[in-house]
């Protein structure tokens, strides 16, 4: 039977407190006040849903090889392209195979269920071969509203397979219908929404009963009958009334990470899923939902593989490695919300020629470089001719995927001068492990945290945004080690 073989969420390193959004505006709004507690998770100015799928997606893949995929699903209600497939960026970062199956799920929040169940279908109909999906959102409220408070950026990644599963999965139930309660255009940036009375009663308080009903149904099973539900619902009422009306105990209802987080749109399902199986035991029941136009319903039983699983990266490891953003104007600015003066240099074009880019994507994807298979001398960009002197060997080349390893600092330097929206910028020669160096950006830190020969990890980020062509290019940057756990 196929099952979860691997999971990981990821929480951008920034937090912006809510109570300094509502000192800022709380003056135009004073409802939002009720919304006021704990903080938000917010991406780097660097960061959107496809980089944090990403993140999401390699530690969800460590220890596994990322060529053995078959299939990589990617959910978002916030993709940077309509057209050009926003999934195959994400399986070319994790260097997977170009030999694969690639999808995007889109048009609601309940997208990431729906990518994880085309993975299960998926793998159970190829006999058990791995698939990923990854879910990640970056949506924005207008400012001033209850959204602006609520909504909040991150992702998750969910492996599955038949070889050693650590949930298997038992079986779905979904609800599907045309229930407005939010909404964005195609030319919209806003989420627009109804009443929250609507919202609250006729919305989660009997959508998603109505689908926990229907799946025990389905399946003759009690809510009793499950360890865990987990379902996302940010309105406090709201869930005390879904419990209440469902009898569930405070033990079974997952915490919706709404205190430290916040709602991360379509990843939310599966970043609490992840959640929960960190704390799981063998022979649980856990059930899992979604909301928005209706609810996906998913069944999984702990098995006994999950014991070896406990000491690897964890959602609360992700929560806990963070940084207070003191700004709102930061925030607003990075959203391109409140537009910034950045000189003439920032008029600079940049035009992204495709074809350069097709014959370099894997360099820049994957960050693959090459090894001589006659001396062992590693090298990026990758080569036909080796770079030693003393070996010059034609075409004896292997690939070696570089962004799972780690580098050393050579040289740094910070840039006030330079167009950027989260000045100065900071960058320098970064050498790889084992061989290689790049010219390359520092992310998640600040001059002072940099050191000559200091650790670094590298992580897929925005490189630039072509605003005159609507295009996002990507490009691998570096991080300080000491800024995220040793193991990140």
């Amino acid at each position: 039977m196929v099952g979860i073989c691997s999971y990981a969420g990821y929480i951008p390193r920034y937090r912006l407190n809510r109570m300094t959004i509502f000192s800022a505006i709380g003056w135009f709004n004073p409802a939002i006040i009720m919304n006021a507690a704990g903080d938000k998770s917010v991406a780097n100015c660097d960061e959107d849903a496809i980089t944090m799928a990403v993140a999401a997606g390699s530690r969800c893949l460590r220890g596994f090889n990322p060529q053995d995929l078959g299939a990589v699903y990617f959910a978002s209600t916030t993709a940077p392209y309509k057209e050009r497939q926003n999934a195959n960026i994400v399986a070319g970062a994790l260097a997977a195979e170009e030999e694969i199956r690639t999808a995007d799920f889109a048009g609601s929040v309940k997208s990431g269920t729906s990518a994880l169940l085309a993975a299960l279908e998926y793998s159970a109909a190829e006999k058990g071969k791995e698939a990923l999906a990854c879910a990640a959102d970056c949506r924005m409220g207008k400012v001033g509203s209850v959204q602006e408070m609520v909504f909040a950026d991150g992702g998750a990644a969910i492996m599955v397979g038949g070889k050693d599963p650590i949930a298997i999965f038992k079986g779905s139930y979904s609800l599907s219908c045309d229930f407005v309660d939010h909404l964005r255009g195609a030319n919209s940036k806003y989420d627009r929404q109804w009443e929250e009375r609507w919202i609250r009663d006729l919305g989660y308080d009997r959508l998603i009963p109505e689908t926990i009903q229907g799946i025990c149904r389905k399946f003759d099973l009690e809510v009793s009958d499950f360890h865990k539900v987990i379902y996302p619902c940010y309105y406090g009422g709201a869930r005390k009334n879904i419990n209440r009306k469902l009898g569930l105990t405070p033990e079974q209802v997952q915490d919706d990470l709404m205190m430290d987080v916040g709602d991360t749109g379509s990843a939310h399902p599966l970043l609490m899923l992840a959640k929960a199986l960190e704390d799981a035991v063998p022979g649980e029941r856990l059930l899992v939902l979604s909301y928005g136009n209706g609810c996906d319903a998913l069944i999984f039983e702990v098995t006994e593989a999950i014991s070896t699983y406990h000491d690897r990266l964890r959602v609360t490891d992700s929560i806990k490695n963070q940084q207070e953003l003191d700004s709102l104007y930061k925030y607003l600015s990075w959203r391109d919300m409140l537009p910034l003066e950045i000189g003439m240099r920032g008029e600079e074009e940049r035009l992204t020629r495709w074809s350069l880019v097709w014959r370099s994507r894997k360099a820049i994807l994957s960050l693959q470089g090459s090894r001589c298979l006659e001396c062992g001398t590693q090298q990026y960009p990758p080569q036909r001719v080796c770079v030693n002197p003393d070996c010059g060997a034609v075409d004896r080349m292997e690939k070696v995927i570089l962004a799972t390893k780690k580098g050393k600092i050579v040289s740094f330097t910070s840039d006030l001068l330079a167009a950027t929206i989260n000045p100065p910028a900071i960058y320098g020669n970064v050498d790889f492990e084992h061989g290689g160096r790049c010219m390359m950006d520092f992310t998640d830190c600040v001059l002072d945290d940099l050191q000559v020969g200091m650790d670094v990890r590298f992580s897929f980020r925005i490189k630039y945004f072509d605003s005159k062509r609507d295009t996002t290019f990507y490009f691998w940057k570096a991080v300080p080690v000491k800024e995220v756990p040793t193991d990140g």
